[in-house]
């Protein structure tokens, strides 16, 4: 008997303690939870984390993330306004605000980023057909954003989610566009490159040619000069000479006889076939108390007059 009772109070300890771990659940600060019983909701949704409790083996509950999810979207191609292709790449983070909706509409996350993904491509494809290539990849950049989120948060409103932010992660050329802007860009950066070179190469010109100008103006000034001085020295060395002259002829006749003595003998291979007795060698062999000058003539008039 107090077995039988023993085991009786062990099953049905075992049955209160299914009982209690099926109808308690927990909702974490991170989710949001639904109660469903026989598919329907049986209670508005649990928004507030803490523990609570359902009819066990009739209703069933479903979280719901309450936290802001990423959502990456595909690359796609744009065409601006200006007729510019674009291949954007932009990512959506939302949160969902209202899990009956959300669960009614996508029934989860995944059905969720499907239909975000959908409406967002399409915004996105909208907004930038009426904008141009500058507005979106310089200018207005940061409205476009804006204007998508704005949008998308319209067209989801019925999905139970509120899209927190849009963002445009890249806006470029397609890759054989990329290449075509980049070899004009590299052409016009050679050609501006080329541009500076000749203006540098005719300064250079204009530069060395007023060098040359004034070098040329110089060296004919410091010529003149040059011939200036040079003229004034000879008309001062001819005067003293002639003064010299005028004051000793003989003298003078002496030194220049002197300086064709040693002008034209040289040491070296220096020849002269003369004659003893020219007037060349008129100072050979004569003493130098008795100067001849011009022959006998000279000696003549250079001796002094004798007294009448």
């Amino acid at each position: 008997m107090n077995s039988a009772v023993r085991m009786t109070a062990l099953v049905l300890a075992g049955i209160a303690v299914v009982l209690i771990y099926s109808s308690a659940f927990v909702v974490p600060q991170t989710s949001q939870a639904l109660v469903f019983r026989f598919g329907k909701i049986s209670r508005p949704p649990i928004t507030d984390p803490g523990l609570y409790w359902k009819v066990p083996f009739i209703e069933t509950v479903a979280e719901i993330d309450r936290r802001i999810l990423d959502l990456e979207l595909p690359s796609q191609e744009v065409i601006a306004s200006d007729q510019k292709r674009l291949v954007v790449d932009a990512f959506t983070r939302y949160r969902v605000t209202d899990p009956l909706r959300f669960f009614q509409s996508v029934g989860n996350v995944a059905g969720g980023n499907i239909r975000l993904t959908s409406i967002v491509n399409s915004t996105v494809r909208t907004v930038l057909a009426e904008a141009n290539f500058s507005s979106v990849v310089r200018t207005e950049r940061a409205t476009l954003m804006h204007r998508i989120r704005d949008d998308v948060n319209r067209q989801a409103g019925g999905l139970g989610i509120e899209v927190v932010d849009v963002r445009l992660r890249r806006a470029d050329l397609p890759e054989q566009n990329s290449q075509a802007v980049f070899q004009r860009m590299q052409t016009e950066r050679q050609r501006e490159a080329a541009d500076i070179r000749a203006q540098g190469s005719q300064l250079s010109q204009t530069i060395r040619a007023r060098a040359d100008r004034d070098v040329t103006v110089l060296r004919a000034e410091a010529t003149r000069k040059a011939d200036e001085l040079r003229g004034n020295g000879e008309a001062e060395r001819n005067r003293v000479l002639a003064e010299a002259f005028g004051a000793d002829p003989s003298f003078f006749s002496f030194w220049r006889s002197m300086q064709a003595y040693e002008a034209s003998m040289k040491s070296g291979d220096t020849r002269m076939v003369l004659s003893p007795d020219g007037e060349f060698f008129r100072y050979f062999g004569r003493s130098t108390s008795q100067p001849v000058v011009n022959g006998a003539k000279d000696q003549q008039r250079l001796e002094p007059p004798k007294p009448q």
